[in-house]
């Protein structure tokens, strides 16, 4: 496995705190996720895995690229919408850092050479 970069690790972490609130609000849950709401979380994951940005990516809102689904985009606007406001009573540095990296320009992806 390679090493993550600590901003995909925050946007993971940030991810996972956002789905818990979610789901705790709405599904009544705990500690443990339903089986939808870890069946997106493990779906973020796997998009961040994969994001040609990395260590320079904006929020994925800002992103140039939306590598998101239909449903699994209309999913995070929900569960953000819900949960953002939320993480500032919650987890307010994790908040403060989201906040701040929505705020640098998304990169464009260029095209490597032949």
């Amino acid at each position: 496995m390679t090493q993550q970069h600590k901003r995909i690790k925050r946007e993971k972490r940030t991810i996972d705190v956002m789905t818990h609130i979610y789901c705790k609000s709405h599904h009544g849950t705990n500690d443990v996720l339903c089986s939808e709401c870890a069946d997106f979380l493990a779906y973020a994951f796997r998009r961040l895995d994969k994001c040609p940005f990395q260590e320079k990516k904006s929020t994925c809102g800002k992103c140039t690229i939306h590598c998101y689904c239909a449903d699994m985009k209309e999913k995070v606007k929900k569960v953000m919408r819900y949960s953002g406001p939320r993480m500032l009573i919650h987890h307010p540095i994790l908040a403060l850092h989201h906040l701040w990296d929505g705020r640098t320009k998304p990169p464009t992806l260029t095209k490597k050479p032949l």
